[in-house]
């Protein structure tokens, strides 16, 4: 299980089992974790609870350590898996999804907990909270995106680099992200950038994840 201090954000991947398409989410993450990858949230929102600890056990072997395993919501699903022996690191959640404080609780000290943050009223709202809940904030949408529909509006590189200074925890852009963005995201603030359609719908998922770790990497 990866240390929280440890954590490297720097290339994250968020599964779309619809974009894996016939390869599937296991092959697109191995592929994109031998290229680079570093971090894996387990996003699908219409799997079963049986469904995801299946995936997770199976990601958990293909990952093999090398990258943090997350997954998008479920903080049951989480517990669960980690009842059971896998090394799930922790949970991402949205404004909507479990209080980050009762997922700490059920998950403790050593899980990685993120949560989606991209307005001033979330930022308000971290500021009342303990610095022990939250590891890190996924903050986006970069650009307007198709995989996810309800996306608010995109803060571009600017408005995401407004928002990091102001937010004292460590940020992982999300939501459009080209490599063309990777180099002035990093320097907006970035902690890492995370990648959906770029790795899960690209030819080799291995050889897009490098070349945004090159691209990170390039400063």
């Amino acid at each position: 299980m990866t240390s929280r201090r440890a954590l490297d954000l720097s290339i994250y991947l968020v599964t779309d089992a619809a974009l894996c398409g016939a390869r599937g989410v296991v092959s697109v993450v191995a592929d994109a974790v031998d290229g680079g990858v570093r971090a894996v949230q387990l996003r699908d929102k219409t799997a079963s609870t049986d469904a995801l600890l299946r995936q997770l056990d199976v990601l958990a072997s293909a990952i093999d350590g090398r990258a943090a395993l997350l997954v998008n919501d479920r903080v049951d699903v989480a517990v669960a898996a980690r009842d059971r022996g896998l090394p799930v690191d922790g949970v991402h959640l949205g404004q909507g999804d479990a209080a980050a404080s009762a997922a700490r609780d059920l998950l403790g000290d050593d899980a990685i907990i993120g949560l989606t943050a991209n307005a001033p009223e979330h930022l308000a709202s971290l500021r009342r909270q303990a610095r022990r809940e939250i590891d890190y904030l996924g903050v986006g949408v970069i650009r307007p995106t198709t995989t996810k529909a309800d996306h608010p509006p995109a803060l571009g590189v600017d408005g995401f680099a407004r928002f990091a200074a102001e937010a004292e925890l460590p940020c992982v852009a999300i939501g459009g992200i080209t490599l063309a963005d990777v180099a002035a995201l990093r320097r907006a603030g970035a902690a890492g950038v995370a990648v959906v359609s770029a790795i899960c719908a690209a030819p080799s998922p291995r050889d897009a994840a490098a070349a945004f770790a090159a691209a990170w990497s390039a400063r």
